[in-house]
């Protein structure tokens, strides 16, 4: 099988021009404008109304939430971009302990469709449970946390991992499905500073 290669053409300023005078012109843009601004509201603005949260707090303008009602949330949590935490639309809940960091792309939901009823997956129900995350937790990149969890102080979960069930605290995690990979060594500020050797 033969690859033939081509040079990407790039546009000059004057059809640069064109395209943002376009674009610019073009009503489907301003709609689409309006779309964007709506989401925006509803899974972030109306929704940090909801939010329950002990004190001070670092969370990235892009998250997106769900069900805020039934989520709360620490001391000192960081939350990265593009997150999202959906809570259950009945009983669901997300709480998250204090000194939490949320890496980008993170995802909590706390219910999942059931896919055994013999109907298509969006007309059956959702079973929901509660997620419980410790203090002085990290989530990597893109872990995503399903329904049930409850992760214990210290914990780790590293990029890409897909978690599920009980963890002890300061475990590290990791797979898909998730496991217990190792055990978070804490060293005081104490140990920290004593030079090696000794």
């Amino acid at each position: 099988m033969s690859t033939d290669l081509v040079r990407k053409k790039s546009p000059g300023r004057l059809a640069r021009a064109v395209r943002l005078a376009a674009s610019l012109l073009d009503p489907r843009a301003w709609f689409h404008l309006v779309r964007i601004m709506n989401y925006y509201n509803y899974t972030h603005v109306a929704q940090m109304r909801l939010l329950t949260i002990a004190g001070t707090y670092n969370i990235s303008p892009d998250a997106v939430f769900q069900n805020a009602e039934r989520i709360i949330i620490g001391q000192r949590v960081r939350i990265g971009s593009r997150c999202h935490l959906w809570a259950g639309p009945s009983k669901g809940r997300i709480v998250i302990g204090d000194d939490v960091l949320f890496g980008p792309e993170v995802m909590l939901t706390a219910a999942t469709y059931r896919h055994d009823l013999g109907h298509p997956v969006t007309d059956q129900p959702m079973a929901e449970a509660d997620i419980v995350i410790g203090n002085d937790v990290w989530l990597a990149t893109r872990a995503v946390v399903l329904p049930g969890t409850r992760l214990g102080d210290g914990c780790i979960v590293a990029a890409g991992s897909v978690v599920r069930g009980d963890f002890p605290p300061k475990s590290i995690i990791a797979g898909s499905p998730a496991r217990i990979v190792s055990q978070r060594i804490v060293r005081g500020p104490a140990a920290e500073a004593a030079p090696e050797g000794n």
